[in-house]
């Protein structure tokens, strides 16, 4: 039997612990559900990186889980809302760990996903599910939980919000780091995950890098961690374009805090990266960007207001590696190959950046002195 669903929930939790481009995805789901319920509480349970990159975000409660505190810190959780018994539960995250996190939660009402979109077991640690919605971006995904809630989604697409929180200590930290230079900010690896092959090739950035120099007079700002691949792959960059002077891209890597990395999008005039957070991170704040996909499928997880401007050759790589026609496959199918992101050539990623740049440039100009609008 089905619990009712609150007319007017008091207390909301929300469910979502990660990842960096997920939670900028799920951001205007949570905007929504303030408007519908202004005097509604709102917790988020979220992930340590994820909190970092959220905190101050207002009219919502951040609740922290650090997965490397494995059980241990499940128990502090439950015990930390003890007290709390929440209206409904949006279970939103598709894991085993984050099931069983649900578990030690009080609530009666526990949606979750339908059951062509569950994953690891999800279906049994909840009692109702969103309604179906195939083929659906990840940001709508998460906006059918507000559907399922009553709100219409059209109304709710047409008015995405973000509004992230940038400190001025973030503000300080990008604007002493740019120096006043135009800025492309390039984010070259992804996340390493199991046969995840999201990063292009170091020579095809370069010749971005050149491109944007020469063509618009833009500096290139790599950004990232400071894993060895990352070294590896900005330090092969840096080589290539050692002849460019003054227009040789500046390694970032590791100097930025994650609100800092934030506020250097902000002020950016264009951001490139793989499917990765930082082109979620330039979607929700309004900065131009131009996703490199071929490996996941950018109708699925694109940055969702520029999903014109991707380089798309996920079909292609779905035929050449697959061995298949991109409807034999499932939505969120990913092509694990080494070489499929090699069929992103450089010269059509230069052609998606001077588009954007032309198509930009009245709103460039009329933010210019405000970095934060887009």
């Amino acid at each position: 039997m089905k619990q009712p669903l609150p007319a007017r929930p008091g207390h909301i939790c929300v469910l979502r612990l990660s990842a960096l481009g997920d939670v900028c995805n799920l951001v205007p789901t949570v905007r929504a559900l303030a408007r519908r319920w202004p005097e509604a509480r709102i917790t988020w349970i979220v992930g340590k990186a994820e909190y970092s990159l959220l905190s101050g975000i207002d009219g919502v409660e951040l609740v922290v889980y650090d997965k490397a505190t494995g059980f241990k810190g499940m128990r502090a959780l439950w015990l930390s809302l003890g007290d709390t018994r929440f209206d409904l539960l949006l279970h939103m995250q598709q894991s085993l760990r984050a099931s069983i996190l649900s578990l030690g939660l009080k609530t009666r009402v526990r949606i979750g996903y339908d059951s062509e979109r569950s994953k690891d077991w999800q279906t049994w640690f909840t009692n109702r599910r969103i309604a179906p919605h195939p083929h659906a971006h990840v940001l709508e995904s998460f906006m059918d939980f507000a559907v399922a809630l009553g709100l219409d989604a059209e109304q709710e697409l047409s008015r995405l919000r973000w509004d992230l929180a940038i400190p001025d200590a973030a503000e300080a930290e990008a604007e002493g780091l740019l120096a006043g230079r135009r800025a492309l900010v390039i984010s070259p690896c992804a996340n390493p995950r199991l046969r995840n092959f999201r990063n292009w090739s170091a020579e095809g950035y370069a010749a971005v890098i050149e491109h944007a120099w020469h063509r618009h007079g833009l500096t290139s700002f790599l950004t990232g961690g400071t894993s060895t691949a990352e070294r590896e792959m900005v330090a092969r960059i840096q080589a290539l374009c050692a002849h460019l002077g003054e227009g040789a891209p500046v390694d970032l890597l590791g100097r930025t805090s994650l609100k800092g990395l934030l506020a250097l999008i902000a002020r950016a005039r264009v951001v490139i990266a793989p499917d990765s957070g930082p082109v979620h991170m330039a979607n929700a704040l309004g900065t131009p960007v131009v996703g490199l996909y071929a490996t996941t499928n950018p109708d699925r997880a694109a940055p969702y207001l520029w999903r014109d401007y991707v380089v798309n050759r996920y079909p292609d790589a779905v035929r050449t590696f697959m061995h298949k026609s991109p409807d034999q496959i499932s939505w969120g199918a990913r092509v694990r190959h080494p070489d499929a992101m090699a069929l992103i050539t450089s010269e059509e990623v230069c052609a998606q950046l001077d588009r954007l740049i032309f198509d930009t440039a009245a709103t460039s100009s009329r933010s210019s002195e405000n970095p934060r609008e887009a």
